[in-house]
């Protein structure tokens, strides 16, 4: 992580810009700015998304049926979560309601590799370093080798539990990135008895190591509660896809979004009309859109999506060890929603949890060796596809005209949701930790650690358009800033 001081004018006071850029151990390229006055006293703190990627608009033009391969290039570490997304949109508009039962469960087993990888890396890899070495540790060891060489055991399940993961998305998709396995209409490959055999000769291994990791990041909770109930509090609405009945489902459901106390605001909420609820806003210093729900406008219908919303948006969890952790969270939130950001480390591990007992549950399936991977009906000019990625709730709406070319392409993906949220925890992190103290690496880690938390991929959620801001420095031979210009 990098920092760099300068000096702003801002309503007429001379304040302080502290940049913290890049972001580091995130998806993509971001940055946050702190203004603060000579007293060190934080006036403003933002999140900024600095890159810009345009697929909404480049993919119109092209063939719908290139798309859930195109808009895997959205991301390296959840392409899976765009892949499904646009072949769910994309199997209504060549008639498929529903796919068969072999298309189906090799999605769902498709999906919960990428669960169980993406949970896997974002915990042991990203995050773990913080939470077992401290926020303000020293900087050299605060990375994946610091934990591969402390605490061995940990890092290896870690890595083991991803290649798991990256392993069955291999065996489903194709390749293990960017695949291929999910086309509009269901899939074009099926599991053989033997890949099946091979995937569930470690899968109960995998479900013990993530109920290990269930138990790393609740005794962590449970020995310091001062610091994981309220770091970085967002106490704001949440949303997320349940089941018909209530349960948790991270393929395919309906929409359901609670009030910051756990109330329901609606359920049971086709995803197809998901423009009427939903309003995206746009902000000039970020290319990551606000959305907002729209009876509620953008000062209060805010929300916040990922493992921490849906695990607690869901009335029950349909395997038993996951079902179990669930019970105990509720129990340690003493019934009421859990807001604080470091929660999301414990929601996520519980659904690695589920990921892993339903992979093993789908592997005893004998549909997965189907031969009906294809279906289709009535041709339509429009679908959404909506599912659960390792982040949060992602959206995918597509036009398709006669010509079977894309005429409109809505992206929504689960940071874009969470970037209120984000916003709302770097301000109240910066607020507790850094106002009126001396700003070292240490504690400008601390805001680092509230973005992770939401595990944001920066590079999926740079959508809006825009003025492109422009700042260039001239330097001399040996570094000495000779001169800078900035546009807005």
């Amino acid at each position: 992580m990098s920092f760099q001081l300068e000096t702003a004018t801002v309503a007429s006071d001379t304040l302080r810009r502290i940049a913290i850029d890049p972001v580091s151990r995130v998806e993509g390229h971001g940055k946050v700015t702190i203004l603060l006055d000579e007293d060190n006293k934080v006036h403003q703190v933002r999140l900024h998304i600095v890159e810009f990627r345009g697929f909404e608009r480049f993919i119109q033009g092209r063939p719908y049926w290139e798309v859930p391969v195109m808009v895997q290039r959205l991301c390296g570490i959840c392409p899976v979560s765009h892949h499904l997304a646009a072949s769910k949109a994309l199997d209504l508009v060549v008639g498929a309601a529903r796919v068969t039962p072999t298309a189906d469960k090799m999605r769902r087993l498709m999906h919960y590799g990428q669960i169980l990888q993406s949970h896997a890396l974002h915990f042991f890899h990203l995050s773990s370093p913080d939470l077992l070495f401290g926020f303000g540790s020293e900087l050299g060891r605060r990375n994946i080798v610091g934990v591969a060489q402390q605490y061995p055991d940990i890092a290896k399940k870690g890595i083991l539990l991803r290649k798991f993961g990256q392993e069955v998305i291999r065996l489903t998709a194709g390749k293990r990135v960017h695949g291929t396995g999910a086309v509009p209409g269901g899939v074009n490959r099926a599991l053989s008895a033997d890949e099946r055999k091979l995937l569930l000769a470690d899968a109960y291994q995998m479900i013990a190591w993530s109920r290990d990791a269930v138990r790393i990041i609740k005794e962590l909770h449970q020995q310091d509660r001062a610091l994981y109930d309220h770091f970085g509090t967002v106490r704001s609405s949440f949303m997320g896809l349940v089941a018909p009945d209530g349960s948790l489902d991270l393929y395919h459901g309906v929409l359901r979004a609670r009030d910051a106390d756990g109330r329901i605001l609606f359920d049971q909420v086709d995803y197809q009309t998901y423009d009427r609820l939903i309003t995206e806003e746009v902000k000039p210093w970020s290319y990551m859109k606000f959305p907002y729900f729209t009876s509620m406008g953008p000062e209060a219908g805010w929300y916040k999506v990922g493992p921490l919303a849906r695990v607690q948006n869901c009335d029950s969890i349909p395997t038993p060890f996951a079902e179990h952790e669930r019970r105990e969270l509720v129990a340690y939130a003493g019934g009421k929603p859990l807001h604080g950001s470091l929660a999301f480390h414990w929601a996520r591990m519980i659904e690695m949890l589920f990921a892993a007992e339903t992979i093993k549950d789908l592997l005893h399936d004998d549909d997965l060796s189907g031969t009906e991977l294809m279906t289709s009906g009535e041709r339509r000019r429009e679908g959404v596809g909506v599912i659960e990625a390792p982040r949060g709730t992602l959206f995918h709406h597509y036009q398709v005209g006669d010509d079977d070319l894309v005429t409109m392409a809505n992206l929504i993906v689960s940071t874009t949701n969470n970037n209120q949220a984000m916003n709302t925890a770097v301000r109240e992190v910066a607020k507790q930790y850094l106002h009126g103290q001396e700003i070292t690496e240490g504690l400008l880690n601390h805001i680092e650690v509230a973005i992770r938390a939401f595990d944001p991929c920066l590079s999926c959620a740079t959508h809006a358009l825009g003025q492109m801001p422009l700042e260039v420095t001239l330097v001399d031979a040996e570094g000495t800033e000779l001169d800078r210009k900035y546009k807005a």
